[in-house]
């Protein structure tokens, strides 16, 4: 595989730092560039971080004196250093709609971590092992901004990688509904149990947009490419809550789902255990070797035991049993900076690299 030169925009933040840990090491993607906003532009990484680093891995000493550009200044520096970027900014939507279009005009791929784009309907909202299909719409992006490289790829919100990838090997017995209650890590909001103390012995019953991108974004997912553009899908229908809890990474979601064709509680872990998509097949160098883990025990998936599973990229679920309201009931579990975040983005990035998207 090419190598690749990449920059991270928002490299100073919980995910941006997530991003500088996974790239250390990638075989094929290598950091030469970094930017963030004007109050750290100019300093090195090292120096604009300061006492921040919210890792448990060191920072890489590869990157520790690296200037950090000024993410909307200095776009043509950073453009002229890279291939494509990693985007995970905190800014308003208006403004990262801006700031990354920026990017793609000069002619610079921009994978994100916003939500910003996530309703553009020529901006593919990939989750590797689900719809690799909606690469498709690229060639349609890349005529509208008036680009021959450049384009927006996102992924998709952090809740909803539990529960999705869950829901995927079943669509075949036509589910119908899904309900999915959310217990999400404090790692989603930036925050550590240093800086998030209230969340101590406590559970906060709200995110602010969470359930509305819960609900929505799915169909996104599971809609299909049409002259230019991503149709989102009508069905299965989705309701959520989001709770956030006392938990430093992995969110969790208890799902209750429908469907209409029968099957037996062991065909569904079966269905869950033999699920593969791209990432596999074409064997990334972030794809976990099984998406989906099915624990027998009752007591299990649990955030401290299970979210590093398969380095923190792959789905655990447990718990499966037939419901009186529903036809099954499951409790699920991802880690959300790594396959909801960060890991998820360079996955993507990893796809659209082996299929020429890049180039």
């Amino acid at each position: 595989m090419k190598q690749f030169r990449v920059g991270i925009i928002g490299a100073t933040g919980m995910v941006g730092q997530r991003f500088a840990t996974l790239l250390e090491h990638h075989p094929w993607f290598h950091v030469t560039a970094l930017a963030a906003s004007a109050r750290s532009a100019g300093k090195t990484y090292e120096e604009a971080v300061g006492g921040r680093w919210l890792m448990q891995t060191p920072m890489p000493e590869s990157m520790k004196n690296m200037v950090i550009f000024n993410a909307e200044e200095d776009v043509e520096k950073v453009v002229d250093l890279v291939d494509f970027v990693f985007c995970a900014v905190n800014m308003d939507k208006e403004k990262i709609r801006a700031l990354e279009e920026l990017y793609a005009k000069h002619e610079c791929p921009v994978m994100s971590n916003n939500s910003a784009h996530r309703g553009t309907p020529d901006v593919p909202m990939i989750i590797p092992e689900i719809n690799a299909s909606h690469a498709e719409v690229i060639p349609a992006q890349r005529k509208r901004l008036g680009t021959k490289k450049g384009f927006i790829s996102v992924k998709s919100n952090c809740s909803l990688q539990s529960y999705v990838p869950a829901i995927q090997p079943l669509m075949p017995l036509h589910v119908t509904k899904a309900l999915a209650c959310t217990y999400q890590a404090i790692s989603g909001a930036g925050k550590t149990f240093q800086t998030f103390p209230e969340i101590l012995d406590n559970v906060i019953p709200y995110i602010g947009g969470e359930e509305e991108k819960s609900e929505n974004e799915p169909m996104k997912i599971w809609g299909h490419v049409e002259n230019g553009r991503i149709i989102n899908a009508t069905s299965p229908q989705i309701t959520s809550q989001c709770l956030r809890v006392p938990v430093s990474d992995g969110h969790m979601a208890a799902v209750f789902v429908s469907f209409e064709k029968p099957a037996t509680m062991e065909e569904i872990i079966e269905r869950w255990e033999t699920y593969e998509g791209e990432p596999q097949r074409l064997q990334l160098p972030s794809a976990p070797k099984q998406f989906l883990h099915y624990f027998h025990e009752n007591d299990r998936p649990q955030p401290r035991l299970d979210r590093n599973l398969e380095n923190g990229m792959a789905v655990s679920i447990g718990r499966l049993r037939p419901d009186t309201q529903y036809t099954i009931k499951f409790v699920c579990l991802s880690h959300n900076t790594l396959r909801g975040a960060a890991g998820g983005a360079v996955l993507m990035a990893e796809l659209l690299a082996a299929k020429g998207y890049l180039e």
